[in-house]
């Protein structure tokens, strides 16, 4: 078992977090995390997509126990109060992932009011229902609505600066994701090795807790993240091709299918993402070169800047995966994927991570020469 200021600061037994991984709901996906120990992280990016993305919306919600006609702020409370009712009793620990990008702030600050109201009403939900987890943005101008209803607040961060950012705004534990990670990814391909100990040098205070995310798949990982200063790794490309994860069975295969140099970097919703490498991805690769070339200039762009079909190009791929349409499926994922080979069901894919960095952690004294 491995004890870190991450288990301490959330009372989880492992220092390990599922992240909060869309367009699909991580609904169930989330309760089994929370369950088996982890932190668990629901996504609400599928309830952005109500008109853009109806089959995402209405999976979304059905998941969650929510209503298609409901608005997005009654789906996320019944979603919400379905994952605290479906963890109290193991004492499973969850939090939110909210994008702030802004082309999306319209819908994140009614994501993040619907929360604050939500476990307000229910008080005893602060037991469980403990993390706002934000992404894809400046965390600032959220600071006084997060810090004051009392949530452990977290962002990911893909550079030393955005690190910075969270340390000004007061954000209780950042997330350094490096360049191997799935979907978002960053404008500047710094890789997990340079940005996690160079995150934690920044930070300089040894009692601030930062994760690692961006290639942390397994046991050997969670250990290597902590050896490089982290106090836990969080893990998505993993999570999502596990027996509870709630996205497609086809994009789960494909995940299981990658093999060596199996992913690309494109154009993604905002800004540069990760796909698995399929046909379909290999066209957008070919398309964002041309019609979104500052994904590879660290130029950024938005939808003001980036052609209505690039981004239509994107939305027809999802929907090949709901529709079980592999010739024009687009699936996201990190470069760890090459990595992993089954399905296992959460809790014992927990298990075996935390049983195999035990091990490397304890035995770190017999790899050096007398």
């Amino acid at each position: 078992m491995l004890k870190t200021k991450l288990t301490e600061m959330l009372g989880i037994k492992h220092p390990i977090i599922q992240a909060g991984m869309g367009p699909f709901s991580c609904n169930n996906l989330c309760v089994a995390a929370a369950n088996a120990g982890a932190l668990g992280l629901l996504s609400t990016s599928g309830l952005f997509m109500k008109e853009e993305q109806p089959w995402v919306y209405e999976d979304f919600v059905k998941t969650g126990e929510a209503n298609p006609d409901d608005d997005l702020a009654t789906a996320l409370e019944k979603v919400l109060k379905r994952t605290y009712r479906l963890t109290k009793d193991k004492g499973g620990v969850f939090g939110i992932n909210v994008m702030v990008s802004a082309e999306l702030v319209e819908y994140s600050k009614i994501m993040i009011e619907t929360a604050i109201k939500v476990r307000e009403e229910n008080p005893d939900m602060k037991n469980n229902f403990k993390v706002m987890y934000t992404s894809a943005g400046d965390p600032v101008p959220w600071r006084d609505k997060i810090k004051e209803a009392g949530f452990t607040w977290m962002h990911i961060v893909p550079s030393v600066k955005g690190a910075m950012r969270c340390k000004k705004a007061g954000v209780d534990c950042i997330i350094a994701s490096g360049h191997e990670g799935g979907m978002h990814t960053s404008w500047e391909p710094v890789h997990s090795m340079i940005l996690l100990p160079a995150v934690v040098e920044a930070i300089g205070d040894p009692n601030f807790p930062v994760v690692g995310a961006g290639g942390f798949c397994d046991g050997k990982t969670l250990a290597a993240a902590i050896a490089l200063g982290a106090v836990g790794a969080l893990m998505g490309t993993r999570f999502l091709a596990t027996q509870e994860s709630d996205f497609h069975p086809m994009w789960k295969d494909q995940v299981v299918k990658t093999e060596d140099r199996g992913t690309v970097v494109a154009r993604g919703f905002v800004g540069p993402a990760r796909w698995l490498k399929t046909a379909t991805s290999v066209v957008h690769l070919q398309k964002t070169v041309v019609q979104s070339p500052g994904v590879f200039t660290g130029i950024p762009d938005d939808y003001t800047t980036v052609p209505p079909e690039l981004i239509q190009y994107e939305n027809e791929g999802f929907k090949a995966v709901y529709m079980g349409d592999r010739e024009n499926a687009m699936m996201a994922g990190g470069e760890c994927a090459q990595r992993i080979d089954d399905l296992p069901k959460v809790e014992d894919l927990v298990n075996r991570i935390v049983k195999e960095a035990t091990e490397i952690v304890n035995n770190m004294p017999s790899y050096s020469a007398d």
